[in-house]
């Protein structure tokens, strides 16, 4: 009880230091002056409570505001129940860039706290990487373009982004988000990184952007460097010239020659080695920013030995062979994949979006359900990485914690809130 006590007043606390951090209050509204019965803010601010309190659609949001005790409806001042019809209107009005600018605030506002310094790192990196969910709202000129039919003929969209993830740090959190509206991630390569050197330029946030082999080219690496940041591209046959000449030097060496390794246990006893085996002899060939190449070597061993899976992976980057341990080496190429890992998959497992976007059949307000799932994702990743303390809370499962934040807002009492502490707020910049 005491344990559940502390809890919901954490819960609350977090919530009434970061929501006005956001700034929603600011963002651009769409709608007429007439007619106008909710203040943008307090829409919005519904929508974000309702994604981290594990809600899987807008009808789920209205019935969650519905029975918000007295005391919750006070904190997060949201005095009523909230229509969902209401809430889609809007959602499907409102610009998605002035959702993008929301994300900045609150990222900025965490690193004012420190509280984005780099895990284990010298240096912040950012991993990017496309994502796309499937909708049957069709908008051909920017954010879900025709992709196919489904059963019944009926035109289904994809909506494309980049997603920008700080990964040096704890919480993982997402820093930006790209709408692609065409499936080439190497040509919006340049915009979504363009956009984070404009967002974040004079941040010192990160030095490092990695990709996998889908944005790798000699034009974006150029772009990176020629911005005063270092690139971790993969890289695969497309890059021909690059990969013959990395496995001429690279591909004939043995595990007597790697420089680091881990061995990490799956489940039934399975295993997986990894080895890393790195050249300086390539730096400048084909792109003058180039320093170092690595390859990484990866096998899964069975319990009784038997290999029954092997694989290399190759890496291009500017950064000089000093700048990080043999053991970094190896940890950056893995590093990448929290992108996946982490964001992506929280993202479809724990708030459902490709099986629950909230609005299918509206192109636009996808992209903005996306945005503002991004942003509840970002507030509890901090949340349970840096606010919770003890590392059993830190561990605890996406979904169970949703649901905890679900049953604080529809138990708290005004006593489980008596002398709450005030929380530290940076308000958004205007």
């Amino acid at each position: 009880m005491a344990q559940e006590l502390r809890f919901n007043r954490r819960v609350v606390g977090m919530l009434k230091a970061r929501l006005p951090e956001l700034g929603l209050d600011r963002v651009v509204d769409p709608r007429s002056l007439q007619g106008r019965r909710w203040p943008l803010g307090t829409l919005l601010r519904t929508v974000v409570v309702g994604l981290i309190a594990g809600c899987k659609s807008l009808a789920d949001v209205e019935l969650l505001t519905a029975n918000l005790t007295a005391t919750t409806r006070r904190q997060l001042g949201i005095g009523r129940r909230v229509p969902d019809t209401t809430l889609r209107t809007l959602l499907c009005r409102l610009q998605p860039e002035c959702l993008r600018g929301v994300i900045r605030s609150l990222v900025r506002a965490a690193h004012r706290r420190k509280a984005l310094a780099p895990q284990g790192w010298p240096f912040g990196i950012v991993a990017m990487d496309g994502k796309a969910t499937a909708l049957h709202g069709v908008d051909d000129r920017r954010y879900a373009p025709r992709n196919t039919f489904d059963s019944q003929r009926r035109p289904i969209g994809m909506m494309r982004s980049i997603t920008c993830a700080l990964v040096s740090t704890a919480s993982k959190i997402v820093i930006d988000a790209h709408p692609m509206s065409v499936p080439c991630e190497t040509a919006f390569f340049k915009d979504a990184f363009r956009a984070l050197v404009e967002a974040y330029g004079k941040s010192n946030l990160f030095r490092v952007v990695t990709y996998d082999a889908g944005a790798c080219s000699a034009s974006n690496a150029a772009l990176v460097a020629s911005h005063g940041y270092d690139y971790f591209f993969a890289f695969k046959q497309g890059q021909k010239a690059l990969t013959k000449e990395s496995r001429r030097l690279l591909a004939d060496l043995s595990a007597v020659h790697a420089l680091a390794s881990t061995d990490d246990l799956l489940g039934g006893g399975r295993s997986v080695l990894r080895r890393l085996y790195l050249t300086e002899r390539m730096s400048g060939f084909l792109w003058t920013s180039l320093r170092t190449v690595i390859r990484v070597e990866s096998e899964t061993i069975e319990p009784d030995g038997r290999r029954t899976s092997y694989e290399n992976r190759y890496f291009a980057s500017s950064l000089a062979r000093t700048e990080l341990s043999d053991e970094q080496w190896l940890a950056l190429a893995r590093l990448h994949w929290n992108v996946e890992n982490n964001c992506h998959g929280c993202l479809d497992i724990s708030f459902q979006e490709d099986n629950h976007p909230w609005i299918e059949t509206d192109a636009q307000g996808a992209v903005v359900m996306a945005l503002l799932r991004r942003i509840a994702f970002d507030l509890l990743a901090l949340f349970r990485s840096i606010t919770q303390r003890s590392p059993e809370r830190r561990a605890t499962p996406w979904k169970r914690l949703m649901h905890s934040i679900w049953l604080a807002c529809v138990t708290l009492v005004e006593a489980d809130v008596a002398g709450l502490r005030p929380r530290r707020q940076l308000a958004a910049p205007a």
